[in-house]
């Protein structure tokens, strides 16, 4: 079944918090995978799902400041996962699925933004290694251990308005652009849940894609001022707006929703904002004002073509 993109009125908007969109949810005996889940909005994803009862696993390139991080919250451990190399992608699937326990969420909130051209692996662009590529190898490592009624939760953004998957340089060899590569990234994580979805439906795993809202975070460690105006976070003075800007618990609340929701049963492969489902976007799509899902980003066509892009350069594909 196809769910459509168009809102479901949740009931739920921008101002809701994790904690409120879990209100009557027991998550007692459920697991929940959580790449980047100890900063940012993934900390206030962890330390919601574990008060509501769920157990935690929290994959992380940065063991020590983890486990500092995830201090005094209950039912987490840390393990180590670098999403940029696909050895450590396998080496910690390995290890989960040695365990023999079973995943309902999976919940990829770890990601770059807008940073320096850099390389990785074979020469591949690092926003697009890491925030796909490491994903889409991590899901497919652990399809296993997914359990039907599972949810996969992709966290993109409306940063999608800034580039379609650019399908004759995906990797930027002819001219970088950290705002075009963080885009297209954000892009390929809808196009993932898109197919991932078709894939994964007939076994009752659904998966969703999401704009978690501006939260002040460590993601934008590599923004300038300049780059704060262009996205309308400050203004011509410098000075912050913040109407912009999300809490950390409501910027978590619609990737939590995501994964916990019975109002999204039976639904999926659809993008997600201020927890509800996201209409699509005006024709034309104005740049300045990101409002839903450009029609690139959900398109099938596109989706299944990424898949078999993602299954050649990281050589793991679950359905093959």
């Amino acid at each position: 079944m196809t769910t459509p993109q168009h809102k479901i009125g949740s009931g739920f908007g921008a101002t809701s918090t994790a904690a409120e969109v879990l209100a009557g949810i027991d998550l007692t005996g459920k697991l929940a995978i959580v790449p980047g889940g100890y900063s940012g909005i993934g900390l206030e994803t962890t330390r919601a799902l574990t008060t509501a009862g769920a157990h935690v696993v929290v994959p992380a390139r940065r063991l020590s400041t983890a486990s500092e991080a995830l201090a005094g919250i209950g039912d987490v451990e840390v393990d180590e996962l670098d999403l940029a190399e696909l050895d450590s992608v396998r080496g910690f699937a390995d290890r989960f699925l040695a365990s023999g326990r079973g995943i309902d969420m999976l919940i990829n909130s770890a990601g770059i933004m807008a940073c320096p051209e850099t390389r990785v692996g074979p020469g591949w662009e690092v926003q697009f290694a890491t925030n796909h590529l490491g994903h889409f190898a991590l899901v497919n490592r652990l399809w296993p251990a997914l359990v039907p009624g599972a949810r996969v939760v992709s966290v993109s953004s409306r940063g999608h308005y800034f580039s379609p998957i650019r399908w004759d340089d995906v990797h930027f060899e002819h001219g970088y652009d950290k705002w075009q590569a963080y885009g297209q990234s954000k892009t390929a994580n809808v196009l993932f849940a898109v197919h991932l979805d078709a894939l994964a439906r007939s076994r009752g795993i659904r998966a969703f894609a999401l704009h978690p809202g501006g939260v002040l975070t460590n993601l934008g460690r590599y923004m300038t001022e300049q780059d704060k105006r262009y996205l309308g976070m400050i203004d011509e003075s410098g000075n912050i707006i913040a109407t912009w800007f999300k809490t950390p618990e409501q910027g978590a609340a619609t990737q939590v929703w995501a994964a916990t929701s019975p109002q999204l049963a039976n639904m999926g492969g659809v993008y997600l904002d201020d927890c509800d489902v996201a209409e699509p976007a005006p024709i034309p799509a104005d740049i300045n004002n990101r409002i839903g899902i450009r029609d690139y980003a959900i398109d099938p066509t596109q989706a299944a073509r990424l898949w078999a892009l993602s299954a050649e350069l990281t050589e793991v594909n679950a359905f093959a």
